[in-house]
């Protein structure tokens, strides 16, 4: 996705909300539930379960399919600059920072500096940003592979989480379940509103598709980087498992608010 966009978009400083808003995101994300498991005594590994997997959202698998259907190619074009400057390295940066520290074993802060700047999807963004810069063309045909591989992306991820996906009734984790939930799909959606909208007196297209991704289902791959570092599986996969579902509701909910 990376090599297929990134060389393609025009910068601009119309850009700088929809860039900022999966930062503010995974940033509130990180203060509340840092915050709320130190007061509370929680473990380490479900604060690092709840940033990660509450903090970024399903700007990619959920958001494409919908913000196109309500918006248009228009919509698309915010949903990237969201998606890869955003939520993308987020993820490969500040992510992979956060699943480390919270994880067990030493923190080695060089080791963690050399498992962000090696982890692929961050040395690819790198490469498609440089493709900008220097106004590089990629091979149409190669162009073509490049588009053809994003897409396998939405049945890779879903195979991936799926196996792993158990949703046990009498799980300890509801109540975080429900917290982490409350927080992506209500109270998130609400702070870009009332800071967008409200504070900075925004509005557009492009102000609409922020809180629309800001209210997306918790992101797969933040998942499987949860569950890979030990940062309470279990949860995060029903974060993502029952978070999709659930989140096509309050998306209707939040496009009725904002239209």
């Amino acid at each position: 996705m990376a090599l297929y966009y990134l060389p393609k978009i025009e910068f601009s400083l119309d850009l700088i909300y929809p860039i900022a808003m999966p930062w503010i995101a995974f940033g509130l994300a990180f203060v509340l539930f840092a915050g709320l498991g130190k007061y509370f005594g929680w473990s380490r590994a479900l604060i690092g379960c709840l940033i990660l997997t509450a903090g970024l959202g399903n700007t990619s698998f959920v958001g494409i399919p919908i913000i196109e259907a309500l918006y248009g190619s228009e919509g698309l074009e915010t949903l990237i600059m969201i998606d890869l400057p955003g939520s993308f390295i987020v993820l490969s940066t500040l992510g992979i920072l956060i699943a480390t520290i919270y994880s067990r074993g030493p923190k080695d802060y060089s080791v963690i500096f050399k498992k962000i700047i090696s982890f692929p999807p961050f040395i690819v963004f790198i490469v498609g940003i440089l493709l900008n810069i220097f106004q590089l063309q990629v091979p149409s045909e190669l162009d073509e592979v490049f588009a053809k591989l994003s897409a396998t992306i939405s049945p890779i991820a879903l195979v991936s989480v799926g196996f792993q996906l158990k949703i046990n009734k009498r799980s300890k984790h509801w109540k975080f379940l429900i917290l982490g939930l409350s927080y992506q799909l209500i109270l998130l959606p609400a702070f870009i509103y009332l800071l967008y909208v409200v504070v900075f007196q925004q509005e557009g297209l492009a102000i609409d598709v922020c809180i629309m991704e800001a209210a997306m289902a918790p992101m797969i791959t933040a998942s499987i980087v949860a569950s890979s570092y030990g940062l309470k599986p279990r949860l995060s996969n029903m974060m993502v498992g029952i978070g999709i579902p659930v989140s096509f509701i309050t998306l209707a909910c939040w496009y009725y608010l904002i239209s």
